[in-house]
């Protein structure tokens, strides 16, 4: 092979993680209540094929050409009907790589009050919506669980032939999985993640 073949290949990269599985976007919507400020939440809906009946936040994944931002906006409307014009971003948060290889963007925004009197849920998407006050995650600390990925090779793996007869020592993986105990919608995983690093950056 020539160099200026692989010149060619790699021209104008823009690199990314090796076996992205997708890249998925999601609003973290904050609401400013007299109550104070709240986050809202989904539970998906029954009939859907994965996380059914779990609580998330608006979001899905990214098309060609997508920003986070537009993913995110895109999804919100989609899934409760609330229009772009009725979210102020303010600013993208650290991006999760999970443990099954795809990329997750939340991107934290406010959601005018207004907006959630005029809400339409996606009914193949979204069972209901509620509203966590932000206090009420500061005055419940999660429960935190570590989960540990432990490699599971094939038994005619050949260590033999990479000098490891014996076999080797795999590096195990971790995944750290929080748990709000809000009453009757826990928020955990993924989402509960999210919460937490919202609110350790506050």
């Amino acid at each position: 092979m020539e160099l200026a073949a692989l010149e060619a290949r790699w021209a104008g990269h823009q690199p990314r993680p090796q076996g992205n599985g997708g890249e998925f976007a999601v609003l973290v919507p904050l609401v400013r209540r007299k109550e104070g400020l709240s986050l809202l939440f989904e539970v998906r809906a029954a009939s859907l094929h994965q996380q059914p009946g779990e609580v998330c936040f608006p979001g899905g994944r990214m098309e060609p050409g997508e920003s986070p931002v537009d993913c995110a906006l895109r999804e919100t409307w989609e899934e409760l009907g609330i229009p772009a014009s009725r979210v102020r971003v303010i600013a993208p948060m650290d991006f999760l790589v999970h443990q099954s290889g795809f990329l997750l963007h939340p991107v934290l925004a406010e959601v005018e009050e207004e907006a959630l009197s005029g809400l339409c849920l996606g009914p193949a998407e979204v069972a209901e919506v509620f509203l966590v006050p932000v206090d009420w995650f500061l005055d419940h600390p999660p429960a935190r669980y570590l989960c540990r990925m432990i490699p599971q090779l094939p038994e005619d793996f050949p260590y033999a032939r990479i000098g490891f007869p014996q076999g080797y020592p795999w590096r195990k993986g971790k995944a750290e999985v929080p748990i709000y105990d809000w009453p009757d919608h826990p928020v955990w995983g993924i989402t509960g993640r999210i919460v937490s690093q919202l609110l350790e950056q506050s």
